[in-house]
């Protein structure tokens, strides 16, 4: 049988992972997908890794014990890794609650480039915006555990960008978070390595 070679894509940036963490309604999501097709349009390689997905395969056998939530957290950082070291510029978006579990993320990713982003807004205007009416749920005592309202978020003390989507537009947002990317992700990186 004949050795079929394809043409593989040579990278010509470094790959990495923007942590993207705030309460549910923060924006999370939304400026995940902003950013990697802004990412994608200029070249870049990305994945992105978001939390209620991830909850629904990889993740789904977990629940939102503190043992569970940490295992979440390490499972996503593991495969966050595994991207960022093939070359993909990895957007994780994931509530992350606790500053502790990011550390260990952090710590996961080793060497790798790593930047926490905080996606900051207030607890009342995630609850205007609830998306999923999770809030709502939450606040009926239907959700345990739920992250601002029965269970602590741990707002990061010293996060690489702050994007505070309570006063900021979303094409505002967007564009803080693509530029600080580019900064840290630059087209041509490799080619001094």
């Amino acid at each position: 049988m004949a050795h079929i070679h394809k043409p593989v894509r040579k990278l010509d940036h470094e790959g990495g992972i923007i942590w993207l963490t705030g309460l549910s309604g923060s924006g999370k999501s939304t400026l995940a997908k902003s950013l990697e097709h802004a990412l994608l349009n200029q070249g870049y390689t990305t994945c992105i890794l978001d939390g209620d997905n991830l909850r629904q395969g990889l993740n789904s056998d977990l629940g939102f014990s503190s043992a569970d939530r940490a295992e979440n957290i390490r499972r996503i950082a593991e495969v966050a890794t595994l991207f960022a070291t093939a070359g993909s510029v990895c957007i994780v978006s994931v509530i992350s609650p606790l500053a502790e579990h990011r550390n260990k993320a952090r710590r996961i990713a080793a060497s790798l480039p790593f930047y926490e982003v905080y996606i900051s807004a207030d607890i009342e205007t995630c609850k205007k915006r609830d998306p999923k009416g999770l809030y709502k749920k939450a606040l009926r005592g239907d959700i345990p555990e739920f992250t601002g309202i029965s269970a602590p978020y741990e707002a990061p003390t010293n996060p690489d960008l702050t994007v505070n989507t309570a006063q900021l537009t979303h094409d505002a947002s967007h564009s803080l978070l693509l530029e600080f990317s580019l900064g840290k992700f630059p087209i041509g990186n490799l080619d001094s390595m």
